[in-house]
């Protein structure tokens, strides 16, 4: 209450009547804070990967479906994916929302690590992401019915974030193509919406094929599939020194064979390739293949690789970062509970830090200038290149905790990570409302959007024309 109250205050350049309506509308994400937690928890339960969240999706058709949202589903070639539209004419507000987990790192909401057993888990929070997306997405479409608005709100359900791109066959689908300004959110340990980089990226995977033998009896006969793997992440290790610094290479050894004393005729490792640019990633990408080739060729194998993903930088829009910003300062963070700040308190332990909820209380100051070090990648980056998108982040780990890690996993599963969502929900929703009632708001940004990204850019997605890898979480 205190939070909406200063925000009253603060809406000092709209009439009383229109911020007593920003207020109704808020007030209702609140009031259906029960139906959004257990939409949350339930999807966290469930802990689906990218590609199977079968459930996870349609958990939250339903919950739009409810609201009056007409769904399309199984967009873009990817059954898990789909849109929910409400309203019509414009402007057309697109909001993103997610709701696959990461493999094995499956956690209880305790503040110890308990094992996975190799189950996923939502180490992204990517069930809060989902959820207040939709919660925003429902707001809005309030405000446009209690005021008779004019404007479509379209939430879009974006699958496999995680390595699979999930968005980018979304932009090639031209899914975006009507959409005026895109919305979206993360989950973090602390309260921010300063420009946040995100790199490019590409990955695939590169399966070798030897000649079985018995590696003792007649070693001579085989091949070596994971003797081509090793030969090729050794020829990749070497060329680190010779790259940009701010190339990021990572891979992971998926096959490796069945038993020591037969040589393994089949073997598989997973790369990913980053960079801040995606004419750099490109580039990199052309000589890990290389590496793939030579080594295939020094062990008397073959080789063929699977583009997986692939990812541009995220596009940012100042005018845009600055004005959710001011709304994430309205909204403003929250404060723990005795119970919430003891178990905030363990998970900091086990990171080895002191717990500090200075951006969980209150929201980290705005920052123009980008750094790209401790950076990931996202599908969003190519959104970003279709049409003006503006993030966000909001604290629903515990302060100091990493991305994809079992700390993340557990306190998305308390009230620690409802809070954060319910804050983002809110943030994304004032946003909207105002982008709606605010024409020169978009304006600004598609003039600000075609002079950063070029009059003259032609989108050419990393993934090549293949179709949506729907496989690529089977093992």
């Amino acid at each position: 209450m205190k939070n909406l109250i200063f925000l009253l205050i603060s809406l000092n350049c709209l009439s009383v009547f229109s911020q007593k309506i920003y207020m109704d509308i808020l007030s209702s994400i609140d009031d259906k804070k029960m139906k959004y937690e257990t939409t949350a928890k339930s999807i966290w339960n469930l802990a689906e990967m990218g590609f199977q969240e079968n459930e996870s999706s349609a958990i939250l058709q339903e919950v739009l479906k409810e609201e009056g949202f007409v769904i399309v589903n199984g967009v873009a070639g990817m059954p898990t994916a789909f849109e929910a539209t409400f309203g019509k004419g414009s402007p057309e507000i697109a909001i993103l929302g997610e709701y696959d987990a990461l493999p094995g790192l499956s956690q209880q909401a305790t503040p110890y690590k308990m094992s996975s057993n190799g189950k996923a888990g939502h180490a992204c929070g990517h069930h809060l992401f989902g959820t207040a997306s939709a919660a925003a997405a429902i707001a809005i479409k309030n405000y446009i019915v209690k005021n008779k608005k004019s404007g479509t709100i379209k939430f879009f359900g974006c699958p496999a974030e995680e390595g699979g791109s999930g968005k980018v066959y979304m932009t090639r689908a031209g899914l975006f193509n009507n959409s005026d300004i895109a919305l979206h959110w993360h989950p973090s340990s602390i309260n921010g919406a300063s420009p946040k980089p995100a790199l490019a990226n590409k990955s695939a995977k590169f399966r070798f094929y030897g000649i079985a033998a018995h590696a003792a009896a007649a070693p001579e006969k085989g091949r070596s599939a994971l003797d081509a793997i090793e030969a090729m992440n050794s020829m990749v290790n070497m060329m680190r020194e010779h790259v940009d610094q701010s190339t990021r290479i990572h891979y992971v050894i998926t096959k490796g064979g069945e038993a020591p004393n037969v040589v393994p005729d089949f073997a598989e490792v997973y790369y990913y390739s980053r960079h801040t640019r995606r004419d750099e990633v490109i580039k990199v990408f052309d000589r890990i293949v290389n590496a793939a080739k030579g080594a295939a060729l020094g062990t008397g194998t073959t080789m063929d690789y699977e583009m997986i993903g692939g990812v541009h930088e995220l596009l940012h829009i100042e005018s845009l970062q600055k004005q959710v910003h001011k709304n994430l300062e309205k909204i403003g963070g929250y404060n723990y509970s005795q119970e919430e700040k003891n178990f905030a308190e363990k998970i900091s332990e086990s990171l080895g830090l002191k717990l500090n909820t200075e951006y969980v209380e209150g929201v980290q100051p705005y920052n123009s200038s980008i750094e790209a070090k401790g950076s990931g990648s996202t599908d969003v980056g190519d959104v970003s290149f279709a049409l003006p998108t503006v993030g966000f982040n909001a604290a629903t780990w515990v302060p100091g905790t990493p991305a994809h890690s079992w700390q993340a996993v557990a306190a998305g599963g308390t009230s620690i990570g409802i809070k954060g969502m319910l804050t983002a929900a809110k943030t994304l929703a004032l946003t909207g409302m105002q982008l709606i009632d605010n024409p020169k708001l978009i304006a600004n940004a598609k003039k600000e959007f075609i002079l950063k990204r070029g009059k003259d850019f032609i989108y050419t997605p990393l993934i090549g024309d293949r179709k949506p890898a729907l496989n690529y979480r089977n093992q």
